[in-house]
């Protein structure tokens, strides 16, 4: 029983110990090395950055897995009939008196009358004149025709003065409304521009882009922080800096050399506010390799990865932002 206690035991440690290993070793694609998803191309499959209220969006490259900028929820906005609270309350039903106010006038004046007769019907019947003879019924007649057309008069003064519920314009829009009405009334608001918009990437700006793949993969390969924040955005360099740090520890170190651009296509170019951004897929070859710091060259294990006579080709698509009227800088790798 002691023993199957201490293996247990053994078993729980060895995955705490293992978990965070697995982890790492994921989070870095086996790639042996260098940054995740930097300039070493297609060796890992995170890819990073912002692009604006695009981030998120599907280009038809790999979606961006880290970035600062927040990912929109995609759950369903609620409805009404998952919330009953929500729901509207059903107006209630007009009685019939309601919907027939002169009816309701006349019975009123009816109800008036009956009972002035039977207040002063009384009296009537018992006021005889002297020789036993009773009065006249006119009086009695003209009596209730007042009464009748007192409670139909009191009945429309209500009506007048009571308040007219507003107008309900559920389902009515600019486009349903009658001609002439006051929603087909032109709309004297300013009217706001589109979050983002569209602009024309000029040669010049095909030329600065291949200048900052070239900046990023030198300033990658002399591991020179000061050169990649240039170039890069705080973001980025917050990527870079943290890939380095972590080859420095592990005792290794990517290298990206002669680097050439062989193919760029621009496949997205908007605004928003004053920045603009430029999404291109860029294909490019160069020496990348991975060497140890604690082998000699030459020595067995020094060489981990890649080659450093033959260049290899890689494929990404990079985003690049500017505030207008600014410089190119990256922002976003993309595999």
């Amino acid at each position: 029983m002691l023993n199957s206690s201490k293996v247990i035991a053994v078993c729980v440690v060895a995955v705490l110990i293992g978990m965070p290993t697995l982890s790492l070793a994921k989070a870095r694609g086996g790639s042996g090395g260098g940054f995740s998803s930097g300039p070493r191309g297609g060796n890992s499959p995170m890819s990073m950055g912002s692009r604006g209220s695009r981030t998120h969006q599907d280009n038809g490259a790999k979606p961006i897995e880290q970035s600062t900028t927040t990912k929109p929820s995609t759950a369903p906005p609620p409805t009404t009939a998952s919330n009953p609270t929500a729901q509207p309350t059903p107006s209630a039903q007009p009685s019939f008196l309601q919907r027939n106010p002169l009816l309701t006038g006349i019975a009123a004046g009816l109800a008036g009358s009956w009972i002035g007769h039977m207040i002063f019907g009384a009296t009537n019947s018992s006021a005889q004149t002297l020789d036993g003879e009773p009065a006249p019924a006119s009086n009695s007649i003209g009596l209730m025709l007042l009464l009748m057309m007192l409670g139909a008069g009191a009945f429309y003064v209500f009506k007048k003065i009571r308040r007219t519920p507003a107008p309900v314009f559920s389902g009515i829009s600019r486009s349903t409304a009658v001609k002439g009405s006051l929603l087909d009334m032109p709309y004297g608001g300013t009217v706001l521009k589109p979050a983002t918009d569209t602009f024309t990437v000029t040669t010049a700006d095909k030329a600065a882009f291949q200048q900052v793949l070239a900046d990023v993969q030198s300033a990658w390969n002399a591991q020179d922080v000061a050169a990649l924040r240039r170039a890069v955005t705080p973001e980025m360099l917050s990527y870079f800096s943290t890939a380095l740090a972590e080859d420095s520890s592990s005792g290794i170190q990517n290298h990206v050399e002669a680097v050439e651009l062989l193919q760029a296509e621009v496949l997205e170019a908007w605004s928003e506010d004053n920045t603009d951004y430029a999404t291109a897929a860029l294909r490019w070859s160069a020496r990348d390799y991975t060497v140890s710091l604690t082998i000699p060259r030459g020595e067995p294990g020094y060489l981990i990865e890649g080659s450093e006579e033959t260049s290899s080709e890689s494929r990404e698509v990079w985003t690049f932002m500017r505030v207008r009227d600014g410089r190119w800088l990256l922002s976003a790798i993309q595999q």
